[in-house]
């Protein structure tokens, strides 16, 4: 039989793609209550279907797919190593006491500067945004309700905070898998981040204090705030001496440890910081690092915060990025990557105009597909070989899909991220909006930087 000639895949077609993806994504996050794991696996059937339609081999598609999930495959390592270090460090007490010392910060006159540290602390040290403004995030709107402080400002200093760490911290999902997208490492691309975050989260204190600074004197309510801190100091033998895990941690990132053994540590010293100061047996300590902690401490906000980690608690995050780059896999293998860079990048004629290519591709992906991870993969494997070729370091790609893909996805009402935190703060996103400050101002800082 006469082989079939293959072609390139057109624009129209690409585009057919994308549009069935948003379509699906839309109806299934929005209207059927569902994830985002099975329409994003009927986009990768349909892209393979067209492209052998145009004379692609299964083979050469099933070789993109399997290349696609190998790349993800340091970051899924560490996913798993984290979720073991998360469960790890609630049941040694290590985050109830970072979160402990971090609630005792707050002062009445700076509030809003008070909250967004306190999210920050909380997120650095559970890799959560959604915990954090789920949990102490519901606690601050209370304390700020009681004070006369403007629910949208709050809520904006909540959102601030918890991104930041979720941005910056080695636990979060999406800063493990930007650098994967990127091909940079894990630290490479934490410390990177600090050019354009640092600048950004110092600017939003500024302007949180600046409008704060009228709620200056006003008695603070603080029953929510003692009703967490007696929870946890009930419950666990908090000292001052549980911040040495995270000090080492962070002492690793300094001296440029890698990644997994670095986090592996991190475990280790979790279990002996259990076992001391905890009494935790081994039999524990084996379950929270794989299923996770169960917080029981009869505080609802805290039982939600500390419940959670454990190897099994991320598999849903490793079974999306797996479908994820599955379709990844597919688009490049086949092309379609290539069709959109090509028209994309006629406009992007230098390398600040590239990082403004990317940086709109990432809040585009966010508005279309209602889901930040899919805003990290698709312009990360869109943009890869771009900044290969203008001989930029992949750390410039990861930061910039993080400084937009994850920090924009709570501005967006239909964006699963901006869905719950309505839901968790009671205020709409389109109000938090503009008092969201490191989220506005991160993706401009990293177009300036890009130039």
């Amino acid at each position: 039989m006469k082989e079939k000639t293959q072609r390139q895949i057109s624009l129209a077609e690409v585009l057919f793609v994308l549009l069935f993806l948003i379509v699906s994504l839309i109806a299934t996050l929005l209207v059927f209550g569902g994830d985002p794991h099975m329409p994003i696996l009927a986009t990768t059937i349909l892209a393979a279907l067209i492209a052998i339609r145009a004379g692609y081999k299964w083979k050469d598609i099933e070789d993109g797919i399997i290349e696609g999930i190998q790349m993800s495959m340091q970051a899924i390592l560490i996913l798993m190593i984290v979720g073991m270090l998360i469960g790890i460090w609630i049941n040694g007490g290590i985050i109830p006491a970072m979160i402990y010392y971090g609630l005792q910060i707050i002062s009445p006159g700076f509030f809003l500067v008070a909250a967004c540290l306190i999210c920050c602390i909380v997120s650095l040290a559970t890799g959560t945004s959604w915990g954090t403004a789920g949990t102490v995030g519901v606690a601050l709107i209370g304390i700020g309700q009681g004070l006369g402080v403007p629910l949208p400002m709050a809520a904006g200093a909540i959102i601030s905070g918890a991104y930041f760490g979720d941005k910056m911290s080695p636990l979060s999902d999406t800063t493990n898998l930007a650098p994967a997208m990127a091909g940079s490492t894990l630290f490479d691309h934490v410390k990177h981040m600090i050019y354009t975050t640092g600048p950004s989260l110092l600017i939003s204190l500024v302007l949180y204090g600046i409008l704060g600074a009228r709620f200056a004197g006003r008695e603070l309510d603080v029953s929510k705030i003692n009703e967490l801190l007696n929870a946890m100091s009930s419950n666990f033998n908090i000292s001052p001496l549980l911040l040495i895990p995270p000090i080492v941690v962070i002492i690793m990132v300094a001296l440029r440890m890698p990644a997994i053994p670095g986090l592996i540590g991190g475990v280790v010293l979790g279990g002996i910081f259990a076992a001391i100061f905890q009494g935790s047996d081994m039999g524990s300590i084996i379950e929270a690092c794989h299923y996770g902690f169960v917080s029981e401490t009869g505080v609802a906000e805290i039982d939600e915060l500390l419940t959670g980690g454990g190897m099994d608690g991320m598999m849903w995050t490793v079974s999306l990025i797996m479908v994820a780059m599955s379709l990844g896999g597919t688009l490049e293998k086949t092309g379609m990557l290539g069709v959109l860079l090509e028209k994309v990048l006629t406009y992007a004629k230098s390398t600040g105009s590239l990082v403004l290519a990317t940086v709109l591709s990432c809040i585009f992906t966010n508005l279309t597909t209602a889901d930040q991870y899919l805003s990290i993969v698709v312009p990360g494997r869109m943009f890869r070989k771009a900044f290969e070729e203008r001989g930029l370091h992949p750390k410039n790609l990861s930061r910039v899909l993080e400084d937009a893909g994850t920090l924009t996805s709570p501005l967006i009402p239909w964006n699963t991220c901006g869905a719950f935190m309505f839901t968790a703060l009671g205020v709409h996103p389109f109000a938090y909006l503009p008092f969201a400050f490191l989220n506005l101002i991160n993706p401009v800082v990293s177009v300036i930087y890009g130039y």
